[in-house]
């Protein structure tokens, strides 16, 4: 874009300049930020991954067992023992990002006949709902990747605006508007002295 080659243009282009020195910093600070807690989220979601499986190789064993009972009905699998109320989640910021935090998973209150069913049902039954909680805790943290990443790529196509495009060409901008300013004060210098030249001559 051609650059008007005036004094007036040459403030606005150091003022641009400015503006645009003293906001890179608190982007670059931003994108730090981000990539720091992206990077945490996902070591955190991986520490959850790897305790669910635990807990699912824990449950494995009776589980098998009781499914492969042919002397349990249908309808007493232990899923229909399992309903999810509701997922309770807040609203967290993390550099200006709204996230959303989980807090925690109910579930609907089912009753079942103890004759029914092995000793251990009830533990199983809790280890069941805390597969679940780990389920909807890892979905709530690869929502916050999800969004703060969006703004991780938001953030750094600024940066990278500024760096290389905004600076260079305000930079260059005020450069060649003081090459011209300058060679238009020499020639206005040499005209001076030609024109007194002049002057004396006739005098």
């Amino acid at each position: 874009m051609a650059v008007k080659l005036t004094k007036n243009e040459q403030k606005l282009q150091k003022d641009s300049l400015k503006q645009f020195q003293r906001y890179l910093p608190t982007l670059q600070l931003k994108k730090q930020q981000l990539q720091m807690v992206i990077r945490q989220i996902e070591t955190e979601v991986a520490e959850m991954r790897k305790k669910q499986q635990q807990l699912v190789q824990a449950m494995q064993v009776w589980i098998a067992v009781f499914h492969e009972n042919t002397v349990f009905a249908e309808e007493l699998d232990l899923d229909n023992l399992i309903r999810i109320d509701r997922v309770e989640r807040s609203v967290g910021n993390i550099a200006g990002v709204n996230i959303p935090v989980f807090k925690e998973l109910s579930f609907q209150p089912i009753t079942y006949d103890l004759n029914d069913y092995p000793l251990w049902v009830d533990q199983a039954l809790e280890s069941l709902r805390d597969v679940s909680r780990f389920d909807a805790l890892i979905s709530t943290l690869e929502q916050q990747v999800k969004l703060l990443s969006r703004e991780l790529r938001t953030t750094s196509q600024r940066v990278n605006l500024f760096e290389k495009v905004k600076i260079p060409e305000a930079k260059e901008n005020i450069r060649k508007i003081g090459i011209y300013l300058g060679d238009q004060q020499t020639a206005a210098v040499v005209r001076g002295k030609i024109a007194k030249k002049k002057m004396v001559k006739e005098a």
